[in-house]
């Protein structure tokens, strides 16, 4: 009798353990409303149409330093395409990356020096954190390490803003996979010296280079291009994130990428778009969706980490990824992208181009992630 009684008060214990555990594990669970998960879907079918055209409508240039698959503009596109699977998991994103990354044999573009050749290692390195090929790292690796070997200062390998997006990060990236204190000491000691060169510290902006420290718009506005300024606020997060906490530099960057935030903000035109001259909104007033894809995905990543303030920036976000959903044609194709250039320009909405893309990838995998926390 008394056998009995002890194993029925043992198995009623094991129940009542397992029943807490399950509860501890579903009141843990971030369960999505109906509306959270319409959404995140409506969100994803988004990207997919936008990735789906880009996909199946390449860019295509005549330009010597531009007409290589391994160059920045397809490298901008699956910056996008990577996120985009990592916020989705969705197979299709991967496929798609690894394919052009094999493709190029992993390699970096020809010029050694010029930060525009150093954007595809990051998707190398991107799918290096899944498949641990280290012959994937053999051509990055091999470029940086030439680099450190012969320095130069950041504001002569640097010397324009967007390359704050495309060498930064991947080196930043590096420094992650491999676990070489000497990548990110060198990531230090180029990017200050390229922001001390080209931040504006009363306008809390960055020219685009030299040439346009005394230039002015029509209405004597300075010239601060959106694209080049999105170029760098979306570069950051990618180098945030690759950075140890204990790095000494890391609130460095998280301090220029809020200062940067605080500009931006209020140049957003009420349709949810940024101006190509963010000054001047006159001269050119038709909206440009590169620079404003680039901002949105920044500022909805701040959000997510908990860096910006979510009632300040939210609206501003949600205005953006709007205007930047309007942008996208019947058939994935993303307008309103100002071509390839350096300073701001006029743009229709026919005008398109793989960073558009790539810019729209990355806004809508950290809209995902803002609509979940919701």
């Amino acid at each position: 009798m008394i056998d009995q009684l002890e194993l029925c008060i043992k198995r009623n214990c094991i129940r009542m353990v397992c029943f807490v555990l399950t509860l501890s594990t579903v009141v843990g669970q971030n369960y999505l409303s109906r509306d959270q998960i319409d959404k995140v879907d409506d969100i994803k079918v988004q990207m997919r149409s936008v990735a789906q055209y880009q996909f199946e409508n390449p860019s295509h240039h005549s330009s010597t330093n531009r007409d290589y698959s391994n160059g920045w503009v397809p490298a901008s596109f699956y910056i996008g395409v990577v996120a985009a699977y990592n916020a989705t998991q969705d197979d299709f994103y991967y496929a798609k990356a690894s394919t052009w990354a094999e493709s190029n044999n992993y390699t970096l573009g020809p010029r050694l020096r010029h930060a525009d050749d150093h954007a595809c290692g990051s998707v190398y390195l991107s799918l290096y954190t899944k498949t641990k090929n280290k012959s994937h790292l053999k051509a990055v690796k091999s470029v940086y390490d030439q680099l450190i070997a012969k320095p130069l200062p950041g504001r002569e390998d640097w010397w324009w803003c967007d390359a704050l997006f495309m060498s930064p990060p991947t080196l930043a990236q590096l420094g992650t996979v491999t676990g070489n204190k000497k990548y990110h000491r060198y990531l230090h000691q180029m990017y200050w010296d390229t922001a001390e060169y080209l931040f504006d510290r009363n306008d809390g902006l960055f020219f685009r280079d030299q040439r346009y420290f005394y230039r002015r718009s029509k209405n004597g506005e300075k010239v601060f291009w959106s694209r080049g300024n999105g170029w760098v606020i979306a570069g950051l997060p990618r180098i945030i994130a690759n950075l140890p906490e204990k790095d000494k530099q890391r609130e460095s960057y998280v301090e220029l990428f809020k200062t940067l935030a605080f500009s931006l903000k209020d140049l957003q035109g009420a349709d949810g778009f940024w101006r190509s001259s963010l000054l001047d909104s006159e001269e050119y007033p038709n909206p440009e969706s590169s620079g404003s894809g680039f901002i949105v995905y920044a500022l909805a990543w701040g959000i997510n980490q908990g860096y910006l303030e979510k009632d300040d920036y939210q609206p501003i976000v949600e205005n953006g990824w709007s205007a930047l959903n309007r942008a996208v044609h019947g058939d994935g194709k993303i307008g309103w992208v100002q071509d390839i250039g350096m300073d701001p320009r006029d743009v229709t909405f026919d005008d398109t181009h793989a960073y558009g893309g790539g810019a729209f990838l990355l806004a809508g995998s950290e809209m995902i992630k803002l609509v979940k926390n919701e």
